[in-house]
């Protein structure tokens, strides 16, 4: 079963991290040269991430769908199961890889890659939207 009060804290937890990034969106240039100010961005992308991800992992424990081969596909299965968006499920799923190399830093990620991410904030939203829908309908 669907715990929903974890569930709706963790997406809570996505919208706090958006709410950070919608202000610093627009931090002028004297705020972005601080060093620590990258570092936060990246770090909210990976908090928001993967509270994303625990999300997915829940549902589809509670449900039967699994277990995922890994984070990435538990969230193919949210669009496999209309959870979420086919398209949301592609752009989350390529989010997680994006989480995956800034904690791994598997590669070195070009700042202006994450200040383009920060400019378009839209499949978090989205995640939270559609899986908010999906828990609070469950019961």
């Amino acid at each position: 079963m669907v715990d929903e009060v974890r569930l709706l804290r963790l997406l809570r937890g996505v919208s706090d991290d958006i709410a950070v990034l919608d202000a610093e969106a627009y931090a002028d240039d004297v705020r972005r040269s601080d060093p620590l100010w990258m570092r936060g961005i990246k770090y909210t992308f990976v908090t928001a991430i993967e509270a994303c991800v625990d999300v997915a992992q829940h549902i589809c424990s509670a449900e039967g769908w699994g277990p995922p081969e890994d984070n990435g596909h538990a969230i193919q299965l949210l669009g496999a199961r209309q959870v979420l968006a086919a398209d949301l499920a592609a752009s989350m799923r390529r989010a997680v890889g994006f989480r995956n190399v800034l904690v791994h830093e598997y590669v070195d990620v070009s700042d202006d890659i994450v200040v383009a991410r920060l400019g378009d904030r839209t499949d978090l939203i989205q995640f939270v939207r559609q899986a908010t829908a999906y828990v609070t309908s469950e019961q």
